[in-house]
């Protein structure tokens, strides 16, 4: 069998596209991983009317939009992995939804594995977004509620003081920062509009 000979310049040509395409499979594999979350950014969804039964949660500056999972155990990752695949989480322990006293807790995902990344597993993508006097409104059997944002933190995991301390009249939300990871937890705190008008 005759040994095919390449000349010098032919073996740079492919080592070139070996470098080339050493380069691209990373790019590619970070495009797969993130697709899904710049999708939702460049063509952030269409806030729709909810459904007269359920809960949900709406936050028009971010066109975040999704289900509320309600009385789910923070403190038990088996049980909140699994229902934070439907939609945003409320922490059991927290003052009911549309509540006038106390704390509503509500925690999601900033982000997923590429695969069961959708808009309502991860609607708080873009919460860090969000400033003071921006709207939130949780809707419950077709009525809304409207809260304004007050303040943002980042803490660590271990900081869960927020979580145990439900009496002051507030809304909570709460994610896992920077996005796809979960070093640290951005919280975004927001006052009621609707018991003032009662």
């Amino acid at each position: 069998m005759a040994k095919i000979k390449l000349k010098k310049h032919q073996k740079r040509l492919i080592l070139r596209n070996i470098g080339n395409l050493l380069m691209l499979i990373p790019l590619l594999i970070l495009l797969y991983i993130y697709y899904p979350l710049i999708f939702i950014y460049i063509d952030p969804p269409v806030i729709k009317e909810v459904p007269k039964k359920g809960v949900f949660i709406e936050i028009p500056k971010i066109h975040a939009q999704a289900p509320i999972i309600e009385n789910v155990n923070p403190w038990i990752e088996s049980e909140y992995q699994s229902k934070l695949q439907k939609g945003v989480a409320h922490a059991k322990g927290t003052s009911q939804i549309a509540s006038t006293s106390g704390t509503i807790f509500l925690f999601a995902h900033s982000s997923d594995l590429p695969w069961r990344i959708t808009r309502q597993n991860s609607a708080f993508y873009k919460i860090g977004e969000l400033q003071k006097n921006d709207k939130i409104y949780l809707v419950k059997n077709g009525k809304r509620y409207e809260y304004l944002v007050t303040d943002k933190k980042t803490v660590w995991p271990n900081e869960t003081s927020y979580l145990k301390d439900t009496k002051k009249t507030q809304l909570i939300l709460q994610t896992c920062t920077p996005i796809g990871t979960s070093l640290q937890r951005l919280l975004v705190f927001a006052i009621p509009t609707f018991d003032k008008e009662h």
